[in-house]
């Protein structure tokens, strides 16, 4: 056979190779070649929060959440992750978020596991597990009892994450442990014991993507614990009949009339963003459920603007 016979089987084998390579790139998380992200609030998209702003203060219930400030939504389109857009409403807004500040114990854990200050025996990865898929109280507590709060908070506050910042509205706190008793130690500005905003987790999801979380080791762990969680409600109720095959990670919260979710989506088709969402209302759980479709909807009609 001569060469000329040999040029479209290695053209061939060549294209099948790289769409093999490109595949298994797009779902390797996280990124490993990120040195230094910008932060979101640096790369907010016009059209993004133009719409945002549009579809959410069209529906008068939202609408006058959000006016009183008991609901926020932020989101992050990941069609790009080098260039990931930001947009949100009421996105420095602390309120209680129940269970969804869980994540802050995760990564204050990874922390002290790398830094030798936490040993990663089979009962912490148990505990941890439990902790972020079934939202395991007990669990918490136990984590919390091992870690401590000032650990917590200096994490949460520390330069490399900045994930609470006084100046900019707070952001995810932990100072109470999931029981009735123990000490508290409430965040600086409202006095919450388990809190966010969604920008501040937001950014915790894109730096995690990232492997910008301690490490990318650690970023890895932690998106292995908060792949496929077992409580199937609130956005990832919708997520199982829309997009059953697309890889969710997170980690949601509720408490009387407080509901919160937070979600990373890596699908296909595009399919690729992180939502967060923070509501005191009776019926949160079910606007939570009804925000994701209006949400993707706006995602790829941004996309299309910014084309143009």
């Amino acid at each position: 056979m001569t060469k000329r016979n040999f040029a479209p089987i290695l053209l061939i084998l060549t294209v099948f190779f790289t769409s093999l390579f490109v595949s298994a790139q797009q779902s390797a998380l996280p990124f490993t070649d990120f040195k230094k992200i910008i932060p979101l609030e640096e790369i907010t998209a016009a059209p993004l929060q133009v719409l945002l702003e549009d579809e959410i203060l069209s529906n008068p219930q939202w609408k006058k959440l959000i006016d009183n400030k008991k609901m926020s939504i932020g989101v992050v389109d990941l069609n790009n992750v080098y260039e990931a857009h930001y947009a949100g409403i009421n996105s420095s807004e602390m309120m209680y978020a129940a269970s969804l500040p869980k994540i802050a114990i995760l990564l204050a854990s990874m922390d002290a596991i790398e830094k030798c200050e936490l040993k990663e025996t089979e009962e912490v990865k148990k505990d941890l597990n439990l902790m972020i898929n079934r939202s395991d109280n007990h669990a918490s507590t136990r984590m919390i009892d091992r870690l401590g709060y000032k650990k917590i908070a200096d994490v949460l506050q520390s330069p490399a994450y900045k994930l609470y910042d006084k100046a900019d509205g707070g952001g995810l706190w932990v100072g109470k442990r999931y029981a009735a008793s123990g000490a508290r130690n409430p965040d600086p500005l409202k006095g919450l014991s388990h809190a966010a905003t969604v920008k501040q987790v937001c950014r915790f999801y894109y730096q995690m993507l990232t492997g910008n979380l301690v490490s990318a080791e650690k970023s890895k762990q932690m998106l292995d614990i908060m792949e496929n969680s077992h409580l199937h409600h609130k956005f990832v109720n919708t997520l199982d009949r829309i997009a059953p095959n697309a890889r969710v990670f997170r980690k949601s919260g509720s408490w009387r009339n407080y509901h919160a979710d937070s979600v990373l989506v890596w699908g296909k088709d595009g399919r690729k963003y992180i939502l967060v969402a923070l509501i005191e209302d009776a019926n949160g759980e079910q606007i939570i459920r009804d925000l994701v479709e209006p949400i993707e909807k706006i995602i790829k009609k941004s996309r299309s603007l910014e084309t143009t």
